[in-house]
């Protein structure tokens, strides 16, 4: 973590989103980081896209505003293909990591996107299988894990375990956890 690192974030309502933003951020606190995160609500209603940002740097951020020029985007959601452009931009050699069952050659070819790498993984079968719910925010950290080194993933299991043990069961903690593992370990990639 050399330099500032920016992520945006894009979902729906209800699938953990800005969740994810934060345990990012908080996670970049534990490894001595500074950060920023914060949402962008449009309605506020379950299912309405939503984006977050999460800003990420070894010495303190001055900047204070949305993220338009992104290192990585994560898309929680592949039904926004099309209805948002997510890869607005991203920038040269940027990640974009999205939440579908499509090889990431065929999502580069669906967003013609000629630049970067793009990550897919399966987020919503995951959490379906190991949480029983479809909020797919800690699969989704696993795969940006997976494409980009922004925390360590020791970290990121500790802040996973005291944000959401205060407030979910420990089968759920662990479910959340085994999630973001099966995540990063089944993350696909694409490279340009």
């Amino acid at each position: 973590m050399e330099k500032l690192l920016e992520i945006r974030w894009h979902g729906r309502g209800g699938q953990g989103v800005v969740t994810a933003s934060e345990l990012l951020a908080e996670t970049a606190l534990e490894d001595g980081g500074y950060f920023q995160a914060f949402p962008d609500y449009g309605s506020e209603r379950m299912g309405a896209p939503i984006r977050a940002y999460t800003r990420i740097s070894s010495s303190p951020i001055r900047q204070h505003c949305q993220i338009s020029e992104p290192d990585a985007v994560v898309v929680f959601d592949s039904t926004l293909i099309g209805v948002v452009d997510f890869t607005e931009g991203l920038k040269d050699g940027g990640a974009l990591v999205i939440n579908t069952t499509l090889p990431p050659d065929e999502v580069r070819r669906r967003l013609g996107l000629g630049h970067g790498r793009v990550y897919t993984v399966d987020a919503t079968s995951i959490a379906l299988s190991t949480m029983k719910r479809n909020i797919p925010n800690t699969p989704m950290l696993g795969a940006l894990l997976r494409a980009i080194d922004v925390v360590k993933k020791d970290d990121l299991i500790k802040v996973i375990t005291e944000r959401m043990g205060g407030r979910m069961s420990k089968e759920m903690v662990k479910a959340n956890i085994e999630a973001m593992e099966q995540a990063f370990n089944e993350t696909r990639e694409d490279r340009i």
